[in-house]
Protein backbone atom coordinates (compact mmCIF):
# COMPACT_ATOMS: atom_id res chain seq x y z
CA UNK A 1 0.00 0.00 0.00
CA UNK A 2 1.59 3.88 -0.73
CA UNK A 3 2.42 5.27 2.27
CA UNK A 4 -1.09 8.03 3.82
CA UNK A 5 0.36 11.39 3.22
CA UNK A 6 -1.47 14.00 6.22
CA UNK A 7 -4.62 14.74 5.61
CA UNK A 8 -3.88 18.44 6.66
CA UNK A 9 -1.93 18.50 3.13
CA UNK A 10 -5.38 19.35 1.10
CA UNK A 11 -6.91 21.19 4.56
CA UNK A 12 -6.24 23.90 6.52
CA UNK A 13 -3.04 23.22 8.65
CA UNK A 14 -0.84 25.94 10.12
CA UNK A 15 3.04 25.83 11.18
CA UNK A 16 3.68 28.37 14.03
CA UNK A 17 7.29 29.33 14.38
CA UNK A 18 8.64 31.55 17.14
CA UNK A 19 11.99 31.92 18.74
CA UNK A 20 12.16 34.08 21.77
CA UNK A 21 9.89 32.31 24.10
CA UNK A 22 8.35 28.62 25.20
CA UNK A 23 4.96 28.02 24.14
CA UNK A 24 2.56 27.98 25.78
CA UNK A 25 4.58 31.04 27.79
CA UNK A 26 4.00 33.29 25.13
CA UNK A 27 1.01 34.50 25.79
CA UNK A 28 0.26 36.28 22.38
CA UNK A 29 0.94 33.11 20.30
CA UNK A 30 -0.91 30.74 22.63
CA UNK A 31 -4.19 32.87 21.76
CA UNK A 32 -3.60 32.76 18.15
CA UNK A 33 -2.81 29.01 18.44
CA UNK A 34 -5.48 27.92 20.00
CA UNK A 35 -8.13 30.27 18.19
CA UNK A 36 -6.93 28.77 15.20
CA UNK A 37 -7.75 25.34 16.63
CA UNK A 38 -11.13 26.26 17.64
CA UNK A 39 -11.85 27.95 14.24
CA UNK A 40 -10.92 24.52 12.54
CA UNK A 41 -7.05 24.38 11.35
CA UNK A 42 -4.48 22.28 12.66
CA UNK A 43 -1.80 24.04 14.19
CA UNK A 44 1.36 22.79 15.16
CA UNK A 45 4.39 24.98 16.69
CA UNK A 46 8.20 24.83 16.86
CA UNK A 47 9.65 26.93 19.38
CA UNK A 48 12.51 26.85 21.81
CA UNK A 49 12.61 25.10 25.65
CA UNK A 50 12.71 27.29 28.88
CA UNK A 51 11.07 28.01 32.02
CA UNK A 52 10.04 24.55 32.82
CA UNK A 53 8.82 24.00 29.42
CA UNK A 54 10.85 21.63 28.66
CA UNK A 55 8.58 18.69 26.57
CA UNK A 56 10.37 18.66 23.28
CA UNK A 57 7.11 17.14 21.98
CA UNK A 58 3.85 17.56 23.48
CA UNK A 59 0.08 18.12 22.45
CA UNK A 60 -2.19 20.68 24.93
CA UNK A 61 -5.44 22.05 23.65
CA UNK A 62 -4.89 20.26 20.72
CA UNK A 63 -1.63 22.44 19.82
CA UNK A 64 0.73 19.60 18.83
CA UNK A 65 3.98 21.82 19.97
CA UNK A 66 7.57 20.22 18.81
CA UNK A 67 10.54 22.59 21.30
CA UNK A 68 14.02 22.51 20.22
CA UNK A 69 17.17 23.34 23.06
CA UNK A 70 16.94 26.65 24.18
CA UNK A 71 19.41 28.37 22.60
CA UNK A 72 21.95 30.92 24.76
CA UNK A 73 20.11 34.47 25.05
CA UNK A 74 22.00 37.26 23.29
CA UNK A 75 23.08 40.08 25.42
CA UNK A 76 25.45 41.69 23.68
CA UNK A 77 27.36 41.48 20.62
CA UNK A 78 26.79 40.71 16.53
CA UNK A 79 28.24 37.54 16.81
CA UNK A 80 26.36 36.73 19.96
CA UNK A 81 23.22 37.39 18.37
CA UNK A 82 24.64 35.41 15.38
CA UNK A 83 25.03 32.66 17.55
CA UNK A 84 21.69 32.99 19.26
CA UNK A 85 19.42 32.98 15.99
CA UNK A 86 21.51 30.78 13.23
CA UNK A 87 20.97 28.07 15.69
CA UNK A 88 17.58 28.60 16.18
CA UNK A 89 17.21 28.79 12.44
CA UNK A 90 19.09 25.34 12.04
CA UNK A 91 16.73 23.89 14.40
CA UNK A 92 13.36 25.71 12.89
CA UNK A 93 14.34 23.86 9.57
CA UNK A 94 15.26 20.47 10.99
CA UNK A 95 11.77 20.36 13.19
CA UNK A 96 9.57 21.85 10.05
CA UNK A 97 10.79 18.47 7.83
CA UNK A 98 9.53 16.99 10.68
CA UNK A 99 6.47 18.52 11.32
CA UNK A 100 6.22 18.58 7.38
CA UNK A 101 5.94 14.43 7.28
CA UNK A 102 3.81 14.18 10.75
CA UNK A 103 1.19 16.75 10.20
CA UNK A 104 1.88 18.61 6.95
CA UNK A 105 1.37 22.26 6.63
CA UNK A 106 -0.04 24.56 4.10
CA UNK A 107 0.71 28.04 5.70
CA UNK A 108 4.01 28.78 8.07
CA UNK A 109 3.23 31.84 10.44
CA UNK A 110 6.32 33.40 11.53
CA UNK A 111 6.65 35.90 14.88
CA UNK A 112 9.40 37.83 14.44
CA UNK A 113 12.42 38.27 16.00
CA UNK A 114 14.28 37.30 14.61
CA UNK A 115 13.18 38.55 10.83
CA UNK A 116 14.74 35.89 9.55
CA UNK A 117 11.69 33.38 9.31
CA UNK A 118 11.07 34.59 5.66
CA UNK A 119 14.38 31.86 5.02
CA UNK A 120 12.37 28.66 5.95
CA UNK A 121 8.95 30.48 3.97
CA UNK A 122 10.89 30.28 1.17
CA UNK A 123 12.37 26.87 2.13
CA UNK A 124 8.83 25.64 1.73
CA UNK A 125 7.42 28.04 -0.95
CA UNK A 126 8.00 25.74 -3.88
CA UNK A 127 5.68 23.19 -2.01
CA UNK A 128 2.50 25.96 -2.49
CA UNK A 129 3.39 26.89 1.15
CA UNK A 130 2.14 30.62 2.06
CA UNK A 131 3.93 32.40 4.84
CA UNK A 132 2.14 34.89 7.12
CA UNK A 133 4.15 37.58 9.13
CA UNK A 134 2.92 38.11 12.52
CA UNK A 135 5.44 41.32 13.00
CA UNK A 136 5.71 41.13 17.24
CA UNK A 137 9.01 43.56 17.30
CA UNK A 138 10.22 45.94 15.32
CA UNK A 139 13.40 45.06 14.82
CA UNK A 140 15.88 48.02 13.90
CA UNK A 141 14.10 50.22 16.28
CA UNK A 142 14.68 47.47 18.53
CA UNK A 143 18.31 47.23 17.41
CA UNK A 144 18.55 51.04 18.30
CA UNK A 145 16.65 51.13 21.94
CA UNK A 146 19.53 48.30 22.95
CA UNK A 147 22.78 49.88 21.27
CA UNK A 148 21.74 53.53 21.14
CA UNK A 149 22.99 53.84 17.72
CA UNK A 150 22.61 52.66 14.38
CA UNK A 151 25.27 52.55 11.53
CA UNK A 152 25.97 49.35 9.33
CA UNK A 153 23.82 46.61 11.34
CA UNK A 154 20.65 48.79 11.56
CA UNK A 155 20.54 48.81 8.13
CA UNK A 156 20.80 45.24 8.14
CA UNK A 157 18.16 44.90 10.71
CA UNK A 158 16.09 47.42 7.74
CA UNK A 159 16.63 45.18 5.22
CA UNK A 160 15.57 41.76 6.65
CA UNK A 161 12.34 43.45 7.83
CA UNK A 162 12.12 44.64 3.90
CA UNK A 163 12.70 40.91 3.21
CA UNK A 164 10.22 39.57 5.72
CA UNK A 165 7.59 41.94 4.19
CA UNK A 166 8.48 41.30 0.57
CA UNK A 167 8.09 37.15 0.66
CA UNK A 168 4.90 37.75 3.24
CA UNK A 169 1.60 36.78 1.82
CA UNK A 170 -0.23 38.11 4.80
CA UNK A 171 1.27 40.17 7.58
CA UNK A 172 -0.53 41.07 10.94
CA UNK A 173 0.02 43.79 13.15
CA UNK A 174 0.23 44.29 16.40
CA UNK A 175 -1.85 47.95 15.98
CA UNK A 176 -1.96 50.26 13.65
CA UNK A 177 1.10 52.18 14.08
CA UNK A 178 2.89 48.41 13.29
CA UNK A 179 0.02 48.47 10.49
CA UNK A 180 1.55 51.69 9.29
CA UNK A 181 5.20 50.22 8.71
CA UNK A 182 3.99 47.06 6.93
CA UNK A 183 2.42 49.74 4.51
CA UNK A 184 5.47 52.24 4.62
CA UNK A 185 8.57 50.42 4.85
CA UNK A 186 7.25 46.84 3.85
CA UNK A 187 5.23 48.31 0.94
CA UNK A 188 2.66 45.60 1.00
CA UNK A 189 -0.77 46.01 -0.25
CA UNK A 190 -3.28 47.72 2.48
CA UNK A 191 -5.79 44.25 1.75
CA UNK A 192 -2.77 41.90 3.02
CA UNK A 193 -2.12 43.84 6.40
CA UNK A 194 -4.47 43.11 9.49
CA UNK A 195 -4.34 44.59 13.17
CA UNK A 196 -4.47 41.24 15.29
CA UNK A 197 -3.79 43.36 18.84
CA UNK A 198 -2.40 42.03 22.10
CA UNK A 199 -4.94 41.07 24.49
CA UNK A 200 -6.25 39.05 27.42
CA UNK A 201 -8.72 36.95 27.34
CA UNK A 202 -11.31 37.88 29.70
CA UNK A 203 -12.82 34.57 30.60
CA UNK A 204 -9.46 33.37 31.79
CA UNK A 205 -7.99 36.76 33.39
CA UNK A 206 -10.12 37.28 36.25
CA UNK A 207 -9.61 39.58 39.32
CA UNK A 208 -9.85 38.62 42.58
CA UNK A 209 -9.19 39.55 45.99
CA UNK A 210 -5.45 40.41 47.10
CA UNK A 211 -3.24 37.91 48.92
CA UNK A 212 -1.62 39.42 51.70
CA UNK A 213 1.42 37.30 51.33
CA UNK A 214 2.03 39.84 48.36
CA UNK A 215 1.37 42.95 49.84
CA UNK A 216 4.04 42.79 52.49
CA UNK A 217 1.68 44.74 54.90
CA UNK A 218 2.19 47.61 52.63
CA UNK A 219 -0.61 50.48 52.15
CA UNK A 220 0.13 50.32 48.61
CA UNK A 221 1.35 47.85 46.68
CA UNK A 222 2.84 48.69 42.88
CA UNK A 223 3.07 45.72 40.35
CA UNK A 224 5.28 45.70 37.09
CA UNK A 225 4.50 41.87 35.17
CA UNK A 226 6.65 41.36 31.85
CA UNK A 227 10.57 40.53 30.80
CA UNK A 228 13.69 42.33 32.54
CA UNK A 229 15.62 43.61 29.92
CA UNK A 230 17.76 46.10 28.63
CA UNK A 231 15.25 48.34 27.30
CA UNK A 232 12.31 47.74 29.70
CA UNK A 233 13.64 50.55 32.46
CA UNK A 234 13.46 48.81 35.46
CA UNK A 235 16.44 51.08 36.20
CA UNK A 236 14.00 54.07 35.90
CA UNK A 237 11.41 52.32 37.88
CA UNK A 238 13.72 51.83 40.30
CA UNK A 239 14.94 55.17 40.27
CA UNK A 240 11.44 56.39 40.72
CA UNK A 241 10.88 54.16 43.79
CA UNK A 242 13.63 55.73 45.94
CA UNK A 243 12.40 59.05 44.73
CA UNK A 244 8.89 58.16 45.63
CA UNK A 245 10.24 56.63 49.13
CA UNK A 246 13.04 58.86 49.88
CA UNK A 247 11.97 62.48 48.17
CA UNK A 248 8.12 62.46 48.59
CA UNK A 249 8.04 60.63 51.65
CA UNK A 250 6.01 57.78 50.44
CA UNK A 251 7.13 54.97 53.01
CA UNK A 252 4.07 52.61 53.02
CA UNK A 253 4.55 51.07 49.78
CA UNK A 254 5.82 47.58 47.63
CA UNK A 255 6.84 47.24 44.63
CA UNK A 256 5.97 43.69 43.55
CA UNK A 257 8.16 42.48 40.36
CA UNK A 258 7.06 39.31 38.35
CA UNK A 259 9.29 38.24 35.88
CA UNK A 260 12.53 36.95 34.62
CA UNK A 261 15.38 38.55 31.99
CA UNK A 262 18.92 39.21 31.71
CA UNK A 263 19.12 42.50 33.76
CA UNK A 264 17.23 40.73 36.78
CA UNK A 265 20.73 41.27 38.67
CA UNK A 266 21.76 44.03 37.98
CA UNK A 267 18.38 45.54 39.30
CA UNK A 268 18.40 43.75 42.39
CA UNK A 269 21.95 44.70 42.46
CA UNK A 270 20.80 48.73 42.48
CA UNK A 271 17.25 48.23 44.93
CA UNK A 272 20.11 46.79 47.24
CA UNK A 273 22.53 49.61 46.49
CA UNK A 274 20.09 51.89 47.42
CA UNK A 275 18.50 50.26 50.38
CA UNK A 276 14.88 49.74 49.22
CA UNK A 277 15.37 45.95 49.31
CA UNK A 278 12.31 46.17 52.14
CA UNK A 279 10.44 47.78 49.64
CA UNK A 280 10.92 45.18 47.01
CA UNK A 281 9.79 41.38 46.23
CA UNK A 282 11.45 39.46 43.07
CA UNK A 283 8.84 36.91 42.39
CA UNK A 284 10.88 36.10 39.07
CA UNK A 285 8.62 33.85 36.68
CA UNK A 286 4.65 33.39 37.49
CA UNK A 287 2.47 31.90 35.36
CA UNK A 288 -1.24 31.13 34.99
CA UNK A 289 -3.56 31.46 38.33
CA UNK A 290 -0.33 32.56 40.25
CA UNK A 291 0.34 36.20 38.07
CA UNK A 292 -3.22 36.64 38.21
CA UNK A 293 -2.84 36.19 42.33
CA UNK A 294 0.18 38.41 42.20
CA UNK A 295 -1.30 41.07 39.87
CA UNK A 296 -4.68 41.53 42.07
CA UNK A 297 -2.78 41.34 44.86
CA UNK A 298 -1.48 44.90 43.46
CA UNK A 299 -3.17 48.66 43.63
CA UNK A 300 -1.08 50.12 40.68
CA UNK A 301 0.30 48.77 37.60
CA UNK A 302 3.88 50.10 36.68
CA UNK A 303 5.00 50.21 33.01
CA UNK A 304 8.32 52.28 33.16
CA UNK A 305 9.45 51.48 29.21
CA UNK A 306 11.62 54.10 28.03
CA UNK A 307 10.27 56.54 25.62
CA UNK A 308 12.48 55.94 22.22
CA UNK A 309 11.55 54.67 18.53
CA UNK A 310 10.58 51.65 19.71
CA UNK A 311 8.75 51.63 22.67
CA UNK A 312 6.54 54.53 21.01
CA UNK A 313 4.74 52.71 18.71
CA UNK A 314 4.71 49.62 20.41
CA UNK A 315 1.69 47.83 22.25
CA UNK A 316 2.80 47.00 26.25
CA UNK A 317 1.17 43.35 27.07
CA UNK A 318 1.77 44.10 30.69
CA UNK A 319 -0.81 47.86 29.93
CA UNK A 320 -3.02 45.35 28.75
CA UNK A 321 -3.40 43.06 31.65
CA UNK A 322 -2.91 45.99 34.16
CA UNK A 323 -6.32 47.13 32.66
CA UNK A 324 -8.10 43.73 32.12
CA UNK A 325 -7.78 43.72 35.94
CA UNK A 326 -8.91 47.27 36.58
CA UNK A 327 -5.76 48.20 38.00
CA UNK A 328 -5.05 51.92 37.17
CA UNK A 329 -1.47 52.76 34.98
CA UNK A 330 1.40 54.97 35.81
CA UNK A 331 3.68 54.78 32.15
CA UNK A 332 5.64 57.17 30.36
CA UNK A 333 3.86 59.23 27.25
CA UNK A 334 4.33 57.11 24.55
CA UNK A 335 2.06 57.00 21.50
CA UNK A 336 0.94 53.24 21.93
CA UNK A 337 0.52 53.85 25.63
CA UNK A 338 -2.06 56.17 25.17
CA UNK A 339 -3.83 54.48 22.52
CA UNK A 340 -4.15 51.82 24.43
CA UNK A 341 -5.04 53.14 27.86
CA UNK A 342 -6.51 56.49 27.56
CA UNK A 343 -8.13 57.81 30.42
CA UNK A 344 -7.13 54.63 32.27
CA UNK A 345 -3.10 55.54 33.02
CA UNK A 346 -1.30 58.44 33.98
CA UNK A 347 1.33 59.53 31.98
CA UNK A 348 4.72 60.68 33.29
CA UNK A 349 7.09 62.87 31.07
CA UNK A 350 9.36 61.07 28.88
CA UNK A 351 12.10 59.16 30.97
CA UNK A 352 11.83 61.13 34.00
CA UNK A 353 11.76 58.75 37.55
CA UNK A 354 10.90 61.91 39.29
CA UNK A 355 7.85 62.53 37.29
CA UNK A 356 7.16 59.11 37.13
CA UNK A 357 7.50 58.93 40.87
CA UNK A 358 4.81 62.16 41.20
CA UNK A 359 2.19 60.04 39.33
CA UNK A 360 2.54 57.19 41.75
CA UNK A 361 2.18 59.42 44.37
CA UNK A 362 -1.06 61.90 43.12
CA UNK A 363 -2.37 57.63 42.67
CA UNK A 364 -1.63 57.10 46.21
CA UNK A 365 -3.51 59.83 47.55
CA UNK A 366 -6.58 59.62 46.00
CA UNK A 367 -8.39 56.02 45.87
CA UNK A 368 -10.94 57.15 44.07
CA UNK A 369 -8.99 58.53 41.31
CA UNK A 370 -7.41 54.80 41.34
CA UNK A 371 -10.93 53.39 41.39
CA UNK A 372 -12.61 55.56 38.17
CA UNK A 373 -9.34 54.88 36.57
CA UNK A 374 -9.26 51.18 36.78
CA UNK A 375 -12.69 51.05 35.65
CA UNK A 376 -12.20 52.86 32.49
CA UNK A 377 -9.56 50.78 31.85
CA UNK A 378 -11.70 47.64 32.33
CA UNK A 379 -14.89 48.99 30.41
CA UNK A 380 -12.02 49.60 27.65
CA UNK A 381 -10.93 45.89 27.02
CA UNK A 382 -14.05 44.96 27.13
CA UNK A 383 -15.64 46.97 24.80
CA UNK A 384 -13.12 46.93 22.14
CA UNK A 385 -9.28 45.97 23.22
CA UNK A 386 -9.97 42.43 24.54
CA UNK A 387 -8.87 39.25 22.81
CA UNK A 388 -12.28 38.41 21.58
CA UNK A 389 -11.97 42.04 19.38
CA UNK A 390 -8.81 40.36 18.02
CA UNK A 391 -10.22 36.81 16.99
CA UNK A 392 -12.21 38.15 13.58
CA UNK A 393 -9.45 39.80 12.45
CA UNK A 394 -6.83 37.15 13.08
CA UNK A 395 -9.24 34.88 11.36
CA UNK A 396 -9.85 37.22 8.42
CA UNK A 397 -5.96 36.99 7.74
CA UNK A 398 -6.01 33.29 7.67
CA UNK A 399 -9.33 33.52 5.22
CA UNK A 400 -7.14 36.06 3.27
CA UNK A 401 -4.46 33.90 2.82
CA UNK A 402 -6.08 30.76 1.66
CA UNK A 403 -7.98 33.18 -0.85
CA UNK A 404 -4.83 33.50 -2.10
CA UNK A 405 -3.68 30.10 -2.08
CA UNK A 406 -6.47 29.16 -4.36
Amino acid sequence: MPEPQPAAVSGRSVLIVVENLPVPMDRRVWLEATTLVAAGYRVSVICPTGRGWDAPYEVIDGVHIYRYPEPPEAHSGALAYAREWGGALLHMFRMAARVRRERGFDVIHGCNPPDLIWLLALRWRLWGVRYVFDHHDVCPELFEAKFARRGLLYRVMLWWERISFAVADVSIATNESFREIALRRGRMAPANVFVVRSAPKVETFERAPPEPRYRMGAATVMGYVGVIGQQEGMDLLVAAADHLIRGLGQTDVHFTIVGFGPELPNVQRDVEKRGLSDHFTFTGALYGDEMLVALNSCDIGVSPDPCNPMNDISTMNKVMEYMTLEKPVVQFDLKEGRASAGAASLYAKSNDPRDFAACIAMLIADPGLRARMGKIGRNRVLESLSWSNSVPHLLAAYERVFALKR
